[in-house]
């Protein structure tokens, strides 16, 4: 485990019950949930995006998880609840996992022998409607500290539409889309990367031409940990089900908006069918109570909810 993570995880230990940018979790050896849902009380100034950044939280996240809180006057003394509870993607414990629909990142990172193993996790963009961010398993190709940007000709294009007129080349630096770090992916036919950004507010939304965006402080932290040729998985599981503490949970998100016919959208059977094998699969599983199970489905809040009891 690397000493940057060896800290995170202190910290994140440490500040458990407090506001804090702390991103790591032990990795659960009899589970598949990490965190906790807590509720902070906005002030005066307080926006949602300001609170989502301040917990590391992506702005969608928190805007799902507070039906009819005004994101940009929550006011103050308002309730507002931190989604720092979720379920572990169905994905392999290594490397970095994006489940797109999510708007998450996780990464495992590499221990020795003996060594507790701990998830880091992070809000990212993806691509927006025509722009939509690949699935599949590639992994980083490169790794770029301080780099250009050369915007396709179709994305030129597009800014110029609205009367922005993009550079061929954008210098680094502080106004530069990509940040001060990007993590070039080995996917043929596009410059697809794990990078940061310039417009911070933007993390968590579905708003790149394909790309993750990650909050500044975040991107550098990842690009300190992650080797080239670390495995990435691009995965799109709107819906998730798993086990913690005696309780079997679901977890819902919305669906990403595409043009793409190849897109996953929360189903309800596809759900009921996880649950099942799930249920099945853990001996002495009490009832399912499925109108929890619907009413996850028709909120998609994206927080996980306990759906029955396990031994």
């Amino acid at each position: 485990m690397t000493r940057l993570v060896r800290v995170l995880l202190s910290l994140s230990m440490m500040l458990a019950s407090v506001a804090s940018q702390a991103s790591v979790f032990a990795l659960p050896t009899d589970g598949d949930l990490v965190g906790e849902t807590i509720d902070v009380t906005a002030s005066h100034d307080d926006t949602l995006i300001d609170l989502a950044r301040r917990y590391s939280l992506g702005y969608e996240e928190v805007v799902n998880a507070n039906p009819g809180v005004d994101p940009w006057l929550p006011g103050e003394g308002t309730v507002v609840r931190m989604p720092l509870k979720r379920i572990l993607p169905d994905t392999p414990h290594e490397g970095i996992v994006v489940n797109l629909p999510e708007h998450r990142l996780y990464y495992y990172p590499p221990v020795k022998p003996g060594e507790a193993r701990v998830v880091v996790t992070y809000p990212v963009s993806v691509g927006k409607m025509d722009w939509s961010t690949p699935i599949g398993l590639t992994k980083i190709q490169a790794k770029i500290k301080d780099p250009t940007w050369t915007p396709p000709e179709s994305v030129r294009r597009e800014h110029a539409e609205h009367g922005d007129i993009l550079p061929k080349v954008v210098p680094a630096g502080p106004d530069n889309p990509l940040g001060l770090y990007a993590m070039r992916l080995a996917i043929p036919g596009g410059s697809y990367m794990i990078h940061g950004t310039n417009r911070p507010a933007g993390v968590g939304m579905q708003v790149t031409h394909g790309c993750m965006r990650l909050y500044p402080e975040h991107i550098e932290e990842l690009f300190k940990m992650v080797a080239v040729d670390t495995p990435v998985r691009l995965v799109n599981q709107p819906q998730k089900v798993g086990v913690s503490d005696g309780h079997l949970y679901v977890e819902v998100h919305p669906a990403m908006e595409t043009t793409s016919g190849a897109v996953v959208r929360p189903d309800r059977t596809t759900l009921a069918r996880l649950v099942a094998n799930t249920a099945r699969a853990k001996t002495g599983t009490g009832p399912v109570i499925w109108e929890t199970v619907e009413a996850a489905f028709g909120e998609r809040r994206g927080m996980p909810v306990s759906v029955a009891t396990t031994n």
